[in-house]
């Protein structure tokens, strides 16, 4: 399916929905200001004892609702919706292939390793009860505990985050902070940097944040020293930190953030990355699919040469974040390279 071609159809008729919706709610605001401005003059009539003629004001009020059309007006811009959406239904239709199995391969696949594939990304996902029925139905129960124990660990520390506890982050940190440093990671300073926040915020005193800053935060001064300058500043504002210069510290976007950079940094110690390989796959199988799909209408008679090619006889353009270079030490200049 062409993708780019789909989009800018269904862009257009998002816009011809939202021209339509303008235009009805255009027309609703006429009729409603005509009925008010003719329920305002019969009450200035019956405030100051004017001898008002109703029936004239009442068939004006008609001849201006006459001239508004509401009714002509909806079954245009309707009309109108309706062509787009149904020329909409004929672009899908012409671009959708309900059938991907066209591009299907008959591969041998490690069927152990896919199973491992499989589950990991359930319990990446915290998905524990999944992963466990899943590796059981396929008979590798055995493998469930040594996959599942650092996650486990990782939504503890994720779920107290969620309830702005920070000290099973902090410990895990301070546990793996020579790895931490080791990979450039300054997740550390940024967990501390939230527990001096949320000290300084919740009643704690400005001796309690700054005690805690001298701790935690001083070795840092150097490598990161903007960081810990604006820190300190806050120390102005003990409990009105939203009234201050810095009151976006206090956005609960930032816990969000943080808790994403904890889940990257967790995985990148445990040697995976922060997508897991099935999500990996499957995004990147959507972005070739229409291409395959397109390569194999050109192929229809070439089934058996295309069940056991080994390479695709033309280049298949992919995004970035999909192209992976192996890394090997060069012989000659014993450095690495990809």
């Amino acid at each position: 399916m062409e993708l780019s071609s789909v989009k800018d159809a269904f862009d257009r008729v998002s816009k011809k929905q939202k021209l339509s919706s303008s235009k009805t709610q255009e027309m609703f605001d006429q009729i409603r200001q005509e009925i008010e401005g003719v329920l305002d003059k019969m009450q200035s009539a019956n405030n100051t004892d004017q001898v008002l003629d109703y029936k004239t004001v009442l068939n004006e009020l008609k001849d201006s609702l006459l001239k508004i059309a509401p009714l002509g007006q909806m079954e245009s811009t309707q009309k109108e919706l309706n062509v787009a959406l149904s020329k909409y239904g004929k672009h899908l239709e012409k671009y959708f292939n309900p059938d991907i199995s066209k591009a299907y391969r008959n591969i041998d696949f490690d069927i152990h390793t896919l199973n491992q594939i499989i589950a990991n990304h359930f319990y990446r996902q915290g998905l524990f009860d999944v992963g466990d029925h899943f590796l059981s139905a396929v008979g590798e129960p055995e493998s469930a505990a040594i996959m599942k124990s650092p996650f486990l660990e990782m939504y503890q520390i994720l779920q107290a985050m969620q309830n702005h506890n920070l000290e099973p982050a902090l410990n895990w940190a301070a546990t793996n902070s020579d790895k931490l440093a080791q990979s450039g990671s300054d997740i550390v300073l940024k967990l501390h940097s939230m527990q001096f926040i949320k000290i300084l915020q919740n009643g704690g005193s400005r001796d309690e944040a700054l005690h805690y800053a001298r701790t935690h935060i001083s070795p840092f001064a150097t490598s990161h020293i903007a960081d810990v300058q604006k820190l300190m500043t806050c120390l102005l504002w003990p409990g009105k930190l939203e009234k201050s210069p810095y009151h976006a510290l206090l956005s609960p976007s930032n816990w969000d953030r943080l808790a994403e950079e904890l889940k990257r940094q967790f995985c990148n110690l445990l040697g995976q990355s922060y997508n897991s390989p099935l999500s990996v796959t499957v995004a990147a199988g959507i972005q070739v699919l229409p291409a395959l799909l397109k390569f194999m209408n050109v192929m229809a008679g070439k089934k058996q040469e295309w069940q056991s090619m080994n390479q695709l006889p033309v280049p298949i353009e992919m995004d970035k974040e999909f192209q992976f270079h192996s890394i090997f030490v060069c012989p000659v200049s014993k450095e690495q390279a990809t």
